[in-house]
């Protein structure tokens, strides 16, 4: 008998819009040490799933139709909050998506690992104090937390994006679940982060005998810790497979769309770098910030070097490619570029004329040939303005139109991201993340900019939608005649746009060349890292690399 029998589940919204079946008419099982990964793109109803299992949807506007979900021979549909507490507490738990909106930045890391211990609802597994702070530096160090007793006393916002991440799992496996559920748990890390934590979570479940439900809009992450995949498309199952069948032997179109839009490959289109002329030259630039964490009266001062020294050229019509992980200083290497950081020391030069030199007020018109795509379209989107008035704003700022002729360059650009012009009078809220993407896209362009930099702009959307910007980009790089830098901690996205790439690591650049020379014969152990943590849409692959791991 399955530890978890689901069947026939059905979950609708009743919205002021009509009624939306998010989940309809969906079964699977997974037994004591399996995988089950369920795949899909936003919105196919794979989270809604797994929340309605723990009664973690809000009621209303969500209402369980019908179906069962039989834990250990109990109906967790069924529950009463009492039941689901206890199921919530020792039996069933779940690693979310983002850890920093998961933990409370209040609260030590150790009280929220040892609170379910302390304050267990079944009072025979309650344990002391001490006993539950052993237990939490036991987990901690066992999830890959370096010297576990003084993190144990740290707040979330002094840990790593990947290191909040095992906080998670940590927290996730105090009370020795049977099941655990992780919701998207990698979407949001580096790829050598993402390699970490995959392999973490497949060795503690073996080593636990834990079922785990893995839910993930990338086929490619799946590959080497699935037993079992579910697929879904719109709330309801497409295919059901182990995980060969799924990646070797798949006849859904819908499955065959998820795996084709995993980027891989070189670049499709020639590039139109222009040798021997250099639109950016940046000269040692050194962007250094106060280090206001280790500040104390008549203490010297101490500074975090994000960019340390960077020299680099930016050809005219060429896509330069930026990779490295979280903090190697590539976001901030951009923003200096276009002059939104302050300067530590060095030099910026578009087309020769020094951009650091120039007063904000001479800066206006170099702004209109410089835009960036920032990496989260939702935060950078005026909230209040549609859309209309989010790409007329810069038209109008830099007198590229007039009142007589707006309503048609702001159609226009519509039609340049692909975008229906019916749309124009919504807001960004109205819009999914890919559409999103898109309006700031349409914003960058709008000025008919020389160069754009474009900060991870891909790396928070669905496989699939990832693929539609990237061909988006790399066709208004060819027919705008545009010059890029495209900043990634992915290098896979990164072959396949751009004609050079530069490493960074720690402030400086630690290796750059031709694209695929360096995909060929990359001569720096950092990078070799970063293309080993690659997830292939292989599970054969992947699974020796786990094990090796």
């Amino acid at each position: 008998m399955a530890l978890l029998e689901v069947n026939g589940l059905k979950v609708h919204f009743h919205t002021r819009d009509g009624l939306v079946k998010a989940v309809d008419d969906v079964s699977f099982s997974v037994d004591c040490g399996e995988t089950l990964a369920i795949v899909g793109e936003s919105g196919s109803g794979k989270s809604v799933t797994c929340y309605s299992l723990l009664d973690l949807l809000p009621k209303p506007p969500a209402k369980i139709e019908g179906g069962t979900a039989v834990f250990d021979g109990i109906d967790l549909l069924t529950c009463d909050a009492a039941q689901m507490r206890r199921f919530r507490s020792n039996d069933i738990a779940m690693i979310f998506q983002d850890p920093m909106t998961s933990l409370n930045p209040f609260i030590t890391v150790g009280e929220q690992l040892i609170e379910p211990l302390i304050y267990n609802p079944d009072k025979s597994r309650r344990q002391t104090r001490p006993d539950a702070r052993m237990r939490a530096i036991e987990l901690l160090d066992e999830v890959g937390i370096i010297d576990p007793e003084k993190r144990f006393d740290c707040y979330p916002h002094e840990f790593s994006g990947g290191m909040r991440q095992r906080v998670m799992i940590a927290m996730a496996l105090i009370n020795e679940p049977r099941l655990l559920i992780c919701d998207e748990p990698t979407t949001a890390l580096d790829v050598t982060i993402q390699a970490q934590i995959l392999a973490l979570i497949k060795t503690l479940q073996q080593k636990r005998n834990v079922a785990v439900i893995f839910i993930s809009h990338d086929l490619g992450v799946v590959a080497g810790i699935a037993d079992k995949v579910v697929v879904m498309c719109e709330g309801t199952v497409r295919e059901t497979n182990d995980a060969d069948g799924i990646f070797y032997r798949t006849q859904d179109d819908y499955t065959k769309k998820l795996l084709a839009a995993i980027p891989e490959g070189p670049k499709v289109m020639q590039s139109r770098a222009q040798a021997d002329s250099t639109m950016i030259q940046v000269s040692n630039l050194k962007t250094y910030f106060r280090d206001h964490s280790k500040a104390s009266i008549g203490a010297a001062k101490n500074y975090i070097k994000a960019v340390d020294g960077v020299s680099l050229q930016i050809q005219r019509g060429e896509i330069l490619g930026l990779v490295g992980e979280s903090g190697s200083g590539k976001s901030t290497l951009g923003r200096s570029i276009l002059q939104l950081a302050p300067i530590t020391e060095g030099s910026v030069s578009f087309d020769g004329t020094e951009l650091n030199t120039l007063t904000p007020k001479q800066l206006v018109p170099w702004r209109r040939k410089m835009q960036m795509i920032f990496q989260d379209p939702y935060a950078s989107l005026n909230p209040r303005m549609t859309v209309y008035e989010t790409l007329a704003e810069p038209l109008l700022y830099h007198g590229l139109a007039h009142s007589k002729n707006i309503d048609q360059q702001v159609q226009l650009l519509m039609d340049d991201v692909g975008l229906a012009r019916a749309s124009l009078r919504k807001y960004p809220h109205e819009f999914s993340g890919g559409q999103r993407q898109r309006i700031a896209i349409g914003r960058a362009i709008a000025t008919k900019p020389e160069l754009i930099i474009a900060d991870e702009p891909v790396s928070a959307l669905d496989v699939t939608i990832q693929a539609q910007v990237l061909d988006l980009i790399l066709n208004l790089v060819e027919r705008h005649n545009l010059t890029m830098l495209f900043i990634s901690h992915d290098l896979s996205v990164v072959r396949y746009i751009s004609d050079r790439v530069v490493v960074m690591n720690k402030g400086v650049i630690i290796e750059c060349g031709d694209t695929e020379a360096l995909w060929a014969n990359p001569q720096q152990q950092y990078t070799q890292q970063l293309l080993k943590a690659i997830p292939l849409a292989d599970p054969k692959s992947e699974r020796l690399r786990m094990a090796d791991s």
